[in-house]
């Protein structure tokens, strides 16, 4: 029997989004309601979609104050010394937007995600993160993913957070265009809801990787004026 392929998913976006959240919700079924980890560790599992069998890894950048093990053999590898206990300390904002991007090495899709109920995190998707990935790994395809879904269409939420704005699915799809994603997903983690489906979207543009569009050469737009 042939070994399974290896995908690494990676998810990235801004800070209380639900990242962490999200992966310990498809990894478990669960909803961590008392305590959420600063950092998921790394998780690898066989997964079945469209008949096909991958090993899909999941790897998180939520951690603003440790990451993993999985960082430590990057930054070995990039030679940087600051090691403690299988533990590597980030000592502030700055170390941690320089060493992230070390978490992209190797990436075979990425999950971007954004809060529904947070104008900010949805603009960062464009002003922040797009250039970022698109920098340090072009090419590699991402899955746009709207978090908090159990909480747009809550009234109570608005009332006690006056500040929040949520996010409509238009708006969703319009960033998706814009951003040239080939997927879109709205999730909640605590209900669940699209949950499975998030992954196995990143899992398909990886086994099935939507056709890019030509882009007209020069001379061919002199043509069609002409």
């Amino acid at each position: 029997m042939s070994a399974s392929r290896f995908i690494k998913c990676v998810t990235v976006g801004d800070g209380a989004v639900g990242k962490t959240c999200l992966l310990i919700s498809y990894t478990s079924n669960t909803f961590p309601t008392d305590y959420v980890p600063t950092v998921f560790d790394n998780f690898s599992a066989n997964v079945v979609v469209n008949g096909a069998t991958v090993n899909l890894g999941l790897w998180d950048t939520a951690g603003k104050l440790m990451i993993t093990h999985f960082i430590i053999e990057l930054v070995l590898a990039a030679a940087v010394d600051l090691l403690s206990n299988n533990i590597f300390v980030l000592t502030g904002q700055e170390d941690y937007n320089r060493l992230r991007p070390l978490s992209y090495r190797g990436a075979d899709v990425f999950i971007l995600a954004f809060s529904l109920i947070s104008k900010a995190s949805y603009e960062n998707v464009s002003k922040k993160w797009i250039p970022e990935l698109q920098h340090y790994a072009p090419g590699v395809p991402i899955v746009l993913v709207g978090t908090k879904l159990d909480l747009r269409d809550d009234k109570q939420f608005f009332v006690d957070h006056p500040g929040a704005v949520p996010i409509t699915t238009a708006q969703g799809e319009e960033l998706k265009k814009l951003i040239e994603a080939p997927a879109y997903i709205e999730c909640s983690s605590k209900s669940q809801e699209n949950v499975k489906g998030v992954f196995d979207a990143a899992i398909r543009v990886v086994l099935q990787p939507p056709k890019q569009k030509k882009k007209k050469s020069k001379a061919q737009k002199a043509c069609s004026i002409l």
